[in-house]
């Protein structure tokens, strides 16, 4: 799926994804990934089962420059644990759980918008 709206210089969109890849800023990408507005990071998680908070630990060492964290859950949404939820907002994340797909498009069209997002995408066939 193609998704490539007018972003503001110097920030990087969500071009495609599925097959387990994403392309972002022109690279592609093997596997889950954190999308930052600058920044791309591989993030070693493969389903919703193995997320702690130690998985977000480069979106919350980043913080202070996001509003808002999209979670894209794979090809579905799921719900996080509360616990897990309330210990990000304790980090000052806050979330916003989809599936992948609605993830990486809501995260262009936020980006578009100027606004300071992220994502935390699951990678999905």
């Amino acid at each position: 799926m193609d998704l490539t709206p007018l972003i503001p210089a110097g920030r990087q969109i969500i071009e495609s994804y599925g097959d387990g890849r994403f392309r972002v800023g022109g690279m592609l990408h093997e596997g889950s990934i954190l999308v930052f507005p600058q920044a791309t990071l591989a993030w070693p998680v493969a389903g919703m089962a193995e997320l702690a908070v130690e998985s977000f630990a480069p979106v919350i060492a980043r913080a202070a420059e996001i509003e808002l964290l999209l979670l894209g859950c794979g090809p579905r949404l799921a719900l996080l644990p509360k616990s897990l939820r309330q210990q990000l907002r304790e980090q000052g994340i806050v979330l916003e759980p989809m599936d992948t797909g609605a993830a990486a498009r809501t995260y262009n069209v936020l980006m578009a918008e100027g606004r300071h997002v992220a994502a935390a995408l699951i990678a999905i066939e």
